[in-house]
């Protein structure tokens, strides 16, 4: 690898948009900080005002940014203006770490392969919310014997099935509460996001053929 090559992959920028609690959040700030990730997070942006990721990302000294959308804009509209957001940051990637929102074009088609999403559940299963209580009532009622965690790209409005980057089976045992299934994703969320965004740097023409993730 050059040096000029290694100092670029050590510069990504990266911009997390979330709703929630901001778990997976810490995890990539965490391999940020040790150096794990070679990556910078330059903005947190939340939907949600109240959001606990959002004091995740002050305690880093990352930008912690609310863009609520109102009851009566339209969702083009706000995914417009989220995207002029998000660019002014010049990210090389965007990572959906608990985004309960699903994106439209407007946002996307400024962000070509460069949208990463986390979703607790497999390729082809559970899409949407609530995955993991879905899962967890599936196994109870027979159909299921694991669930998962996977990471993908988003290239359009399709809910959880762009194309796979990463994904891992989390089994469900007999004894499991859903407090334990959770628990067990969470831990996989964590590793399988913060590998999967250290495999885009450092691979980064093989997935897109260029400079940017």
């Amino acid at each position: 690898m050059t040096a000029n090559l290694k100092s670029e992959i050590c510069n990504r920028k990266l911009v997390v948009l979330l709703s929630g609690h901001g778990s997976n959040l810490q995890a990539i700030l965490d391999a940020c900080a040790s150096g794990e990730l070679g990556a910078q997070v330059v903005a947190v942006i939340s939907n949600k005002p109240d959001a606990f990721g959002l004091e995740r990302a002050r305690r880093a000294n990352v930008p912690a940014v609310v863009k609520a959308k109102s009851k009566t804009q339209d969702r083009r509209a706000y995914d417009t203006e989220l995207a002029d957001l998000v660019a002014a940051y010049q990210p090389d990637c965007v990572v959906l770490a608990g985004w309960m929102r699903v994106l439209t074009m407007a946002f996307l088609q400024r962000f070509p392969n460069r949208v990463v999403n986390l979703h607790p559940a497999l390729p082809g299963t559970f899409p949407g919310t609530h995955a993991i209580e879905r899962a967890f009532e599936a196994y109870q009622r027979g159909e299921i014997r694991h669930t998962g965690v996977m990471v993908h790209l988003v290239p359009d409005e399709g809910v959880d099935c762009g194309p796979v980057l990463a994904q891992e089976v989390v089994p469900i045992h007999a004894d499991d509460t859903l407090s334990a299934v959770e628990t067990r994703i969470h831990v996989v969320e964590h590793r399988l996001l913060v590998e999967t965004l250290k495999k885009l740097s450092a691979n980064l023409a093989n997935y897109f053929g260029g400079s940017q993730l």
